[in-house]
C-alpha cells in the first residue's frame, strides 16, 4: 500500500471523449446550503456535482433510483445514493448497474454489503488478527437475549448498517440495552451492541492509484472529552459541536505504523473498492487500537476526512474527485497499463 508521493490522476482524453457519466445522489440537484434533515450531506452532493460538471465529460444528473430502472444515456455511473430510506438501500444502485451492465465507481454489491454490515466487517477483522471491540448482534425478528452482550459499564447500541452515527445510542444497564435494541429494531434495522471505548476516532482514507490501495494522510477526530458519544446531528452540522471535538491530522508516528498495518490487512478484504475510509478507535490512555468499521463509498466532502486529507496530500478537492473517477474508469474500461490510458 502506497502512503507517500501520491499524484492526482487526470481523466484520460480517450475516456473524456467517449464516455458519458451519470452522477446519482439524493441531493444531486441541490442548490442551497444545509438541508434541514440531512445537513451538510446536501452541500457535499452539490459540491461533487459541480466538480463533475467541470471535468469536461458529458454528465447526466439524477436523484432517484428510478433513473436506473431502464438503461440511461450514460456509460459510467458515480453512485452516491447510499441512504435511500429503506433497509440495505446502500447496495441497490450497484445492483441496478450490474443488471444493466453499467460500470460504476466503487465496490460490487456483495462487497458493499460486507463492509456496510458492521458485524461481518468485525468478523473479517477478527479472522485477520485486527483488534476490534467485543460485540453482540441482534438481527431484527430474532430473539433478543441481552445476556449475550459483552460485559461493560457502558454500551453503545447502533444500527448494524447505519452511517454517520445515525440511530446511535448508549446504555448503562442491560435493561436499558434491551430497550435500545428494541428502538433500533423499530427503525427497521438490526442492532449491534459493543462496549463504549474512551478515546478518539482515527480515520484512514484510502484511494486507488494504478490499481493499488494508496493511503492519504490519517486524520483524527480529537475529542475534548474521551467519553463523548458523537451523534448524527453533530456529524451533519445540525447542532454545534465545535467545543466537543475537532478534525486534524494524526501525527503519532508509532501508532501510525500499527494503523497502517491494520489498514493494509483490511483493505485486501475489499479490493477493488476505489475509495474507502477505515475507522479505528484509539484509547490514548492505554495505547489500545481497535477497528470500528469500514466505510466504502464514504463521504468525500471537502470539509470532512477525505477532503481534508486530500489537501494535506497536495490534492485539491477537484483533483480528488477526478482521481477517483479516472482510476475507476481506467480499472474497468482500460486496464492498469497507463500507456494505454493516454
Amino acid at each position: 500500500m502506497r502512503t507517500t508521493d501520491l499524484r492526482p490522476t487526470k481523466l484520460p482524453g480517450r475516456l473524456r471523449d467517449t464516455q458519458r457519466l451519470m452522477f446519482i445522489a439524493k441531493h444531486a440537484k441541490w442548490t442551497g446550503g444545509l438541508h434541514p434533515d440531512d445537513g451538510n450531506h446536501a452541500v457535499y452532493h452539490r459540491e461533487t456535482r459541480e466538480i463533475l460538471e467541470g471535468l469536461g465529460i458529458p454528465l447526466l444528473v439524477a436523484d432517484d433510483y428510478s433513473a436506473l430502472f431502464e438503461r440511461p444515456e450514460a456509460d459510467f455511473v458515480f453512485p452516491l445514493l447510499n441512504r435511500g430510506g429503506f433497509f440495505n438501500s446502500e447496495i441497490l444502485l450497484p445492483l441496478l448497474c450490474n443488471r444493466l451492465g453499467l460500470p460504476y465507481v466503487g465496490a460490487s454489491p456483495i462487497v458493499r454489503g460486507l463492509s456496510d454490515d458492521k458485524h461481518l466487517t468485525k468478523l473479517e477483522a477478527a479472522a485477520r488478527g485486527v483488534p476490534t471491540a467485543a460485540w453482540a448482534l441482534f438481527r431484527r425478528g430474532a430473539p433478543v437475549d441481552v445476556a449475550r452482550c459483552p460485559p461493560a459499564a457502558r454500551w453503545v447500541i447502533k444500527p448494524n448498517n447505519s452511517s454517520a452515527s445515525w440511530g446511535i445510542r448508549d446504555a448503562h444497564s442491560r435493561s436499558d440495552v434491551a430497550r435500545a435494541i428494541a428502538e433500533v429494531h423499530a427503525l427497521d434495522h438490526d442492532a449491534l451492541v459493543e462496549p463504549f471505548i474512551d478515546g478518539s476516532d482515527v480515520e484512514v482514507p484510502v484511494i486507488t492509484v494504478n490499481g493499488e490501495p494508496a493511503m492519504l494522510p490519517m486524520m483524527i477526530f480529537e475529542q475534548a472529552d474521551p467519553a463523548h458519544l458523537r451523534t448524527y446531528q453533530e456529524k451533519r452540522d445540525l447542532v454545534d459541536r465545535s467545543a466537543k471535538y475537532s478534525l486534524k491530522l494524526f501525527d503519532d508516528a508509532a501508532m501510525r505504523e500499527q494503523l497502517l498495518a491494520y489498514t493494509r490487512q483490511m483493505a485486501d478484504v475489499f479490493r477493488p473498492f476505489d475509495y474507502g475510509r477505515f475507522e479505528f478507535r484509539v484509547d490514548f490512555a492505554t495505547g489500545e487500537i481497535r477497528l470500528l468499521e469500514v466505510n466504502l463509498n464514504c463521504n468525500l466532502w471537502s470539509e470532512k476526512v477525505f477532503g481534508r486529507a486530500a489537501v494535506a496530500a497536495g490534492f485539491s478537492q477537484a483533483e480528488l474527485i477526478e482521481t477517483i473517477v479516472a482510476e475507476s474508469m481506467i480499472r474497468q474500461l482500460v486496464g492498469f497499463a497507463r500507456k494505454d490510458a493516454a
